[in-house]
């Protein structure tokens, strides 16, 4: 191991954490003492354990994490890509990267309030990583990264919802993911290329074109409709669906027999998917 790391003692109104500094390759990640608060800030972290560590806020900025394991970590506050540290007003001139590359997040917890911000995941696992309700939108990409486990109201986003500017781009790389070993459920891929990802094809997840007009085609062909109220859930969930898939993804959605329609019966679920994937082509 060698590591020139530097912990500053540091304060923001009440709160006491420690501003990090410098270099590590291998070891163990240790603060000073028991406080697991942690703004990382312009560093470089190679091979670094940090798993079962349960922090109280983890920040960072400008900084790598290169084959870091995060497994079994706690994040109960995490900025993974924060536009600036200690409290100082952002300047809204620039937002420098973060990046995460072959990093391992294997149990670990992370919150649907987690603010991923501009960071840059490269050939990371996500596994059973708590990946419910997290807001992928704004700046965040994800090239070659492996999701799995439940994965459930989730946005991912492909563009960098006005932020072009700091970001000197306008668009997130969100390309090569391997959602093959997810269950997805309730997820929104807003402006992102839904044929540049892995999914697990039928007869679970299936990628499908021309959304919008499968579903119309079902809605007027399906053979047995539920009671009045579950049906009109069904339309409305169908059509919202279909417009997402339209304004977001060229018309093209994917999805799987539970996902379809929130606590709709097995069967119905199935016969609606069913349904929709007979009518080819996929995309």
């Amino acid at each position: 191991m060698s590591a020139t790391l530097t912990f500053e003692a540091a304060r923001m109104g009440a709160r006491r954490y420690w501003l990090v500094r410098g270099e590590q390759t291998g070891g163990r990640f240790t603060v000073p003492d028991d406080n697991p608060d942690v703004s990382i800030v312009g560093a470089r972290l190679r091979d670094v354990d940090f798993s079962r560590i349960r922090f109280t806020r983890f920040l960072a900025h400008d900084t790598l994490f290169e084959g870091c394991d995060f497994s079994r970590t706690w994040l109960p506050h995490v900025l993974f890509g924060a536009t600036g540290y200690g409290g100082t007003r952002w300047d809204e001139k620039s937002w420098p990267e973060t990046v995460y590359r072959d990093c391992i997040f294997v149990l670990t917890k992370i919150p649907a309030s987690a603010h991923f911000g501009n960071a840059r995941f490269e050939r990371c696992v996500f596994d059973h990583a708590g990946q419910r309700g997290w807001r992928f939108g704004g700046p965040a990409q994800f090239v070659d990264c492996t999701f799995r486990g439940r994965v459930q109201n989730c946005v991912f986003g492909g563009t960098t919802d006005g932020y072009r500017t700091v970001l000197g781009r306008d668009r997130n790389a969100f390309t090569g993911n391997d959602f093959t070993g997810a269950d997805l459920v309730g997820n929104v891929f807003q402006h992102a290329d839904l044929r540049a990802q892995t999914f697990r094809g039928a007869p679970d997840q299936t990628l499908l074109d021309r959304f919008d007009q499968r579903v119309e085609a079902v809605l007027a062909a399906f053979p047995a409709r539920p009671g009045d109220r579950v049906w009109s859930d069904v339309v409305w969930w169908l059509r919202e669906r279909s417009r997402q898939a339209v304004e977001f993804n060229g018309g093209c959605a994917v999805v799987s027999p539970d996902g379809l329609v929130p606590r709709l019966p097995p069967d119905i679920s199935e016969r609606l998917f069913r349904m929709l994937a007979d009518q080819d082509p996929l995309c």
